[in-house]
Protein backbone atom coordinates (compact mmCIF):
# COMPACT_ATOMS: atom_id res chain seq x y z
CA UNK A 1 0.00 0.00 0.00
CA UNK A 2 2.90 2.37 1.23
CA UNK A 3 4.87 2.07 -2.55
CA UNK A 4 0.53 2.54 -4.67
CA UNK A 5 0.49 5.76 -2.61
CA UNK A 6 4.15 6.51 -3.46
CA UNK A 7 3.68 5.89 -6.88
CA UNK A 8 0.37 7.70 -6.96
CA UNK A 9 1.74 11.05 -5.50
CA UNK A 10 4.46 10.56 -7.95
CA UNK A 11 1.54 10.61 -10.84
CA UNK A 12 -0.09 13.18 -9.27
CA UNK A 13 3.37 15.67 -9.30
CA UNK A 14 4.09 14.52 -12.46
CA UNK A 15 0.58 15.42 -13.43
CA UNK A 16 1.05 19.04 -12.70
CA UNK A 17 3.85 19.44 -14.60
CA UNK A 18 2.45 18.24 -17.84
CA UNK A 19 -0.31 20.54 -16.96
CA UNK A 20 1.71 23.64 -17.70
CA UNK A 21 3.77 21.96 -20.49
CA UNK A 22 0.56 21.39 -22.78
CA UNK A 23 -1.33 24.94 -21.64
CA UNK A 24 0.48 27.12 -23.91
CA UNK A 25 0.22 24.00 -26.72
CA UNK A 26 -3.86 24.21 -26.07
CA UNK A 27 -4.36 28.02 -25.85
CA UNK A 28 -2.54 28.35 -28.93
CA UNK A 29 -4.76 25.91 -30.65
CA UNK A 30 -8.06 26.83 -29.36
CA UNK A 31 -7.01 30.72 -30.44
CA UNK A 32 -5.00 30.47 -33.15
CA UNK A 33 -6.36 27.03 -34.79
CA UNK A 34 -2.78 26.39 -34.95
CA UNK A 35 -1.31 23.37 -34.01
CA UNK A 36 1.68 24.32 -33.09
CA UNK A 37 4.39 21.16 -33.56
CA UNK A 38 7.13 23.49 -32.38
CA UNK A 39 5.81 23.78 -28.93
CA UNK A 40 8.22 20.98 -27.13
CA UNK A 41 11.32 22.56 -28.91
CA UNK A 42 9.93 26.13 -27.42
CA UNK A 43 9.92 24.23 -23.78
CA UNK A 44 13.60 23.06 -24.37
CA UNK A 45 14.64 26.66 -25.01
CA UNK A 46 12.95 28.06 -22.00
CA UNK A 47 14.34 25.17 -20.18
CA UNK A 48 18.40 26.24 -21.22
CA UNK A 49 17.19 29.66 -20.39
CA UNK A 50 16.76 28.76 -17.30
CA UNK A 51 19.51 26.56 -17.01
CA UNK A 52 21.97 29.67 -17.97
CA UNK A 53 20.45 32.20 -15.64
CA UNK A 54 20.91 29.65 -12.71
CA UNK A 55 24.03 28.86 -13.82
CA UNK A 56 25.96 32.42 -14.92
CA UNK A 57 23.63 34.31 -13.17
CA UNK A 58 23.17 32.77 -9.91
CA UNK A 59 19.53 33.04 -10.47
CA UNK A 60 17.20 30.64 -8.71
CA UNK A 61 15.60 28.43 -10.92
CA UNK A 62 11.82 29.51 -9.28
CA UNK A 63 12.68 33.43 -8.72
CA UNK A 64 14.33 33.43 -12.71
CA UNK A 65 10.56 32.01 -14.12
CA UNK A 66 9.39 35.10 -14.97
CA UNK A 67 12.73 36.44 -16.76
CA UNK A 68 12.45 32.94 -18.71
CA UNK A 69 8.31 33.76 -19.59
CA UNK A 70 9.49 37.63 -20.46
CA UNK A 71 12.60 36.24 -22.91
CA UNK A 72 9.60 33.53 -24.33
CA UNK A 73 7.13 36.00 -24.68
CA UNK A 74 9.04 38.22 -26.74
CA UNK A 75 9.87 35.45 -28.75
CA UNK A 76 7.10 34.64 -29.39
CA UNK A 77 5.13 37.85 -30.53
CA UNK A 78 8.19 38.26 -33.01
CA UNK A 79 7.18 35.02 -34.56
CA UNK A 80 3.49 35.17 -34.75
CA UNK A 81 4.19 38.54 -36.26
CA UNK A 82 6.91 38.10 -38.74
CA UNK A 83 5.59 34.67 -39.98
CA UNK A 84 3.11 32.96 -38.66
CA UNK A 85 0.63 36.15 -39.11
CA UNK A 86 1.24 35.33 -42.88
CA UNK A 87 -0.61 32.12 -43.01
CA UNK A 88 -3.23 33.25 -40.02
CA UNK A 89 -5.79 32.19 -42.24
CA UNK A 90 -4.08 29.25 -44.53
CA UNK A 91 -5.32 25.76 -44.56
CA UNK A 92 -3.84 24.08 -41.17
CA UNK A 93 -1.60 21.96 -43.39
CA UNK A 94 0.69 25.07 -43.99
CA UNK A 95 0.89 25.89 -40.27
CA UNK A 96 1.64 22.33 -39.59
CA UNK A 97 4.46 22.39 -41.94
CA UNK A 98 5.74 25.54 -40.68
CA UNK A 99 5.72 24.95 -37.62
CA UNK A 100 7.71 21.70 -37.89
CA UNK A 101 10.15 23.42 -39.92
CA UNK A 102 10.68 25.54 -36.95
CA UNK A 103 11.07 22.58 -34.74
CA UNK A 104 13.88 20.96 -36.83
CA UNK A 105 15.75 24.33 -37.00
CA UNK A 106 15.36 25.27 -33.46
CA UNK A 107 16.45 21.62 -32.12
CA UNK A 108 19.74 21.62 -34.94
CA UNK A 109 20.15 25.46 -33.22
CA UNK A 110 20.40 24.64 -29.83
CA UNK A 111 22.70 21.47 -30.14
CA UNK A 112 24.96 24.27 -31.94
CA UNK A 113 24.75 26.71 -29.00
CA UNK A 114 24.37 24.12 -26.47
CA UNK A 115 26.13 20.99 -27.77
CA UNK A 116 24.18 17.84 -26.62
CA UNK A 117 25.17 17.24 -23.39
CA UNK A 118 22.66 16.37 -20.85
CA UNK A 119 22.16 19.48 -18.22
CA UNK A 120 20.25 19.44 -14.87
CA UNK A 121 19.61 22.96 -12.85
CA UNK A 122 20.35 21.79 -9.19
CA UNK A 123 19.90 24.23 -6.77
CA UNK A 124 21.08 23.69 -3.47
CA UNK A 125 17.94 22.39 -1.87
CA UNK A 126 17.29 19.67 -4.88
CA UNK A 127 17.89 16.93 -2.61
CA UNK A 128 15.61 17.28 0.04
CA UNK A 129 12.58 15.72 0.82
CA UNK A 130 9.45 16.09 2.85
CA UNK A 131 7.65 13.12 4.53
CA UNK A 132 4.24 13.11 4.81
CA UNK A 133 2.78 9.72 6.43
CA UNK A 134 5.42 8.10 5.31
CA UNK A 135 5.25 9.20 1.23
CA UNK A 136 8.41 10.56 0.37
CA UNK A 137 7.84 13.93 -1.16
CA UNK A 138 10.56 15.68 -3.43
CA UNK A 139 10.66 19.20 -2.24
CA UNK A 140 11.65 20.73 -5.95
CA UNK A 141 9.24 17.85 -7.61
CA UNK A 142 6.56 19.30 -5.12
CA UNK A 143 7.35 23.19 -6.09
CA UNK A 144 7.41 22.50 -9.70
CA UNK A 145 4.18 21.19 -9.59
CA UNK A 146 2.49 23.46 -7.40
CA UNK A 147 3.62 25.95 -9.47
CA UNK A 148 2.63 24.48 -12.59
CA UNK A 149 -0.86 24.40 -11.51
CA UNK A 150 -1.14 27.79 -9.88
CA UNK A 151 0.04 29.27 -13.33
CA UNK A 152 -2.64 27.28 -15.34
CA UNK A 153 -5.67 28.60 -12.70
CA UNK A 154 -3.95 31.96 -12.74
CA UNK A 155 -4.01 31.88 -16.88
CA UNK A 156 -7.60 30.38 -16.45
CA UNK A 157 -8.44 33.71 -13.82
CA UNK A 158 -6.81 36.48 -16.84
CA UNK A 159 -8.96 34.70 -19.94
CA UNK A 160 -11.68 35.02 -17.51
CA UNK A 161 -11.35 38.43 -15.70
CA UNK A 162 -9.33 40.59 -17.88
CA UNK A 163 -10.15 42.76 -20.87
CA UNK A 164 -6.97 41.12 -22.60
CA UNK A 165 -8.44 37.98 -21.89
CA UNK A 166 -11.33 38.73 -22.61
CA UNK A 167 -10.15 39.83 -26.27
CA UNK A 168 -8.39 36.64 -26.97
CA UNK A 169 -11.78 34.29 -26.14
CA UNK A 170 -13.72 36.50 -28.28
CA UNK A 171 -12.00 36.22 -30.62
CA UNK A 172 -11.31 32.42 -31.04
CA UNK A 173 -15.67 32.13 -30.40
CA UNK A 174 -15.78 34.66 -33.19
CA UNK A 175 -13.59 36.91 -35.36
CA UNK A 176 -16.05 38.41 -37.13
CA UNK A 177 -17.86 39.89 -33.74
CA UNK A 178 -14.52 40.57 -32.28
CA UNK A 179 -13.89 42.68 -35.10
CA UNK A 180 -17.01 44.92 -34.92
CA UNK A 181 -16.10 45.28 -30.98
CA UNK A 182 -12.33 46.74 -32.24
CA UNK A 183 -10.03 44.11 -31.50
CA UNK A 184 -7.48 43.89 -33.94
CA UNK A 185 -6.30 40.41 -34.52
CA UNK A 186 -2.91 40.23 -35.53
CA UNK A 187 -1.70 42.12 -32.81
CA UNK A 188 -3.90 39.49 -30.47
CA UNK A 189 -2.74 36.43 -32.03
CA UNK A 190 0.61 37.84 -31.62
CA UNK A 191 0.19 38.94 -27.92
CA UNK A 192 -1.61 35.12 -27.88
CA UNK A 193 1.13 33.31 -29.26
CA UNK A 194 3.65 35.22 -27.17
CA UNK A 195 1.38 33.96 -24.31
CA UNK A 196 1.66 30.54 -25.26
CA UNK A 197 5.74 30.66 -25.73
CA UNK A 198 5.57 32.21 -22.02
CA UNK A 199 3.94 29.17 -20.39
CA UNK A 200 5.71 27.01 -22.39
CA UNK A 201 8.99 28.62 -21.41
CA UNK A 202 7.83 28.75 -17.81
CA UNK A 203 7.26 25.12 -18.10
CA UNK A 204 10.65 24.70 -19.80
CA UNK A 205 12.26 26.24 -16.39
CA UNK A 206 10.25 24.39 -14.03
CA UNK A 207 11.12 20.90 -16.11
CA UNK A 208 14.96 21.27 -15.94
CA UNK A 209 14.28 21.52 -12.32
CA UNK A 210 13.05 17.76 -12.60
CA UNK A 211 14.84 16.26 -15.47
CA UNK A 212 17.49 16.57 -17.64
CA UNK A 213 17.59 18.86 -20.53
CA UNK A 214 19.20 18.16 -23.84
CA UNK A 215 18.29 19.67 -27.35
CA UNK A 216 16.25 16.17 -28.49
CA UNK A 217 13.88 16.50 -26.00
CA UNK A 218 11.14 18.47 -27.86
CA UNK A 219 10.03 16.02 -30.37
CA UNK A 220 8.43 13.95 -26.66
CA UNK A 221 7.08 17.18 -24.96
CA UNK A 222 5.02 17.60 -27.86
CA UNK A 223 3.60 14.65 -28.28
CA UNK A 224 2.38 14.46 -24.41
CA UNK A 225 1.40 17.89 -24.48
CA UNK A 226 -0.50 17.22 -27.57
CA UNK A 227 -2.12 14.21 -25.91
CA UNK A 228 -2.87 16.11 -22.66
CA UNK A 229 -4.92 18.80 -24.25
CA UNK A 230 -6.73 16.37 -26.58
CA UNK A 231 -7.72 14.54 -22.79
CA UNK A 232 -8.29 17.51 -21.32
CA UNK A 233 -10.18 19.57 -24.09
CA UNK A 234 -9.39 22.87 -25.10
CA UNK A 235 -12.30 24.90 -23.48
CA UNK A 236 -10.35 25.79 -20.31
CA UNK A 237 -7.26 25.43 -18.40
CA UNK A 238 -8.86 23.26 -15.70
CA UNK A 239 -9.09 20.78 -18.83
CA UNK A 240 -5.68 20.94 -19.41
CA UNK A 241 -5.30 20.36 -15.45
CA UNK A 242 -7.72 17.14 -15.73
CA UNK A 243 -5.73 16.02 -19.09
CA UNK A 244 -2.17 16.36 -17.04
CA UNK A 245 -3.13 14.50 -13.88
CA UNK A 246 -4.96 11.63 -16.01
CA UNK A 247 -1.83 11.28 -17.64
CA UNK A 248 0.76 11.74 -14.95
CA UNK A 249 -1.28 8.92 -13.15
CA UNK A 250 -1.29 6.45 -15.82
CA UNK A 251 2.14 6.45 -16.92
CA UNK A 252 3.02 6.04 -12.85
CA UNK A 253 0.57 2.83 -12.53
CA UNK A 254 1.80 1.75 -15.65
CA UNK A 255 5.29 1.62 -14.50
CA UNK A 256 4.37 0.28 -11.50
CA UNK A 257 2.18 -2.88 -12.84
CA UNK A 258 3.65 -3.23 -16.37
CA UNK A 259 7.00 -1.64 -16.61
CA UNK A 260 8.33 1.71 -18.00
CA UNK A 261 8.41 0.28 -21.55
CA UNK A 262 4.72 0.50 -21.52
CA UNK A 263 4.03 3.92 -20.12
CA UNK A 264 3.88 5.40 -23.38
CA UNK A 265 1.83 3.25 -24.75
CA UNK A 266 -1.19 3.58 -22.11
CA UNK A 267 -0.93 7.21 -21.88
CA UNK A 268 -1.36 7.21 -25.98
CA UNK A 269 -3.81 4.10 -25.81
CA UNK A 270 -5.87 6.67 -23.41
CA UNK A 271 -5.59 9.66 -26.44
CA UNK A 272 -7.53 7.35 -28.61
CA UNK A 273 -10.11 6.33 -26.50
CA UNK A 274 -10.77 9.87 -25.25
CA UNK A 275 -10.97 10.80 -28.96
CA UNK A 276 -13.19 7.30 -29.75
CA UNK A 277 -15.57 8.27 -26.72
CA UNK A 278 -15.61 11.87 -25.78
CA UNK A 279 -13.68 13.81 -28.89
CA UNK A 280 -14.52 16.90 -27.23
CA UNK A 281 -12.21 15.87 -24.08
CA UNK A 282 -13.05 15.34 -20.41
CA UNK A 283 -14.33 18.39 -19.98
CA UNK A 284 -15.01 19.97 -22.93
CA UNK A 285 -18.04 21.42 -24.37
CA UNK A 286 -20.40 18.93 -26.33
CA UNK A 287 -22.49 19.89 -28.99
Amino acid sequence: MDLLLQVLVNGILQGGLYAIMALGLALVWGVLNIVNLAHGAFIMLGAYISWYSYTWLGLDPFLGLPLTAVLMFGVGYAIQRGILNLIARAPMFNTLLITFGLEVVLTYLAQLAFSADFRTINPSYSGRNIDVLGVTVPLVRLAASGLAILLTLAMWRFLLHTRLGRAIRATAQNLAAARLHGVEPRHLYAVTFGLGLALAGAAGGLYGTVSQINPYIGATLTAKSFAIAIIGGLDTPLGVIAGGLVLGLIEALTTLYVGPTFADVASFGVLVLVLILRPSGLLGRTA
